[in-house]
């Protein structure tokens, strides 16, 4: 799923943090990048999101409710509740 015009960086990436399954990029290549790891977390800060915001990005979890969790935190900005 693409995701469009994310300004908050962090809440984003907390919202990953708390989803069970594995969340990956989909860079322009077709190339994987794991979104929950540390290095990636870095290189995508630096790299694919410079300039303060998100324009697009493409994303593949691997538990469909981790999906809905972040489809609900970029519509509502309410990050999902760690269980």
């Amino acid at each position: 799923m693409k995701f469009f015009n994310i300004t908050d960086i962090d809440g984003f990436f907390e919202a990953i943090d708390q989803c069970k399954g594995k969340v990956e990029l989909v860079s322009n290549d077709g190339d994987r990048l794991n979104l929950k790891s540390k290095l990636t977390k870095v290189i995508a800060y630096a790299d694919v999101f410079s300039g303060g915001k998100i324009d697009e990005l493409e994303i593949l979890t691997s538990d469909p409710e981790d999906m809905r969790k972040l489809m609900n935190y970029v519509v509502t900005g309410e990050e999902p509740n760690e269980q």
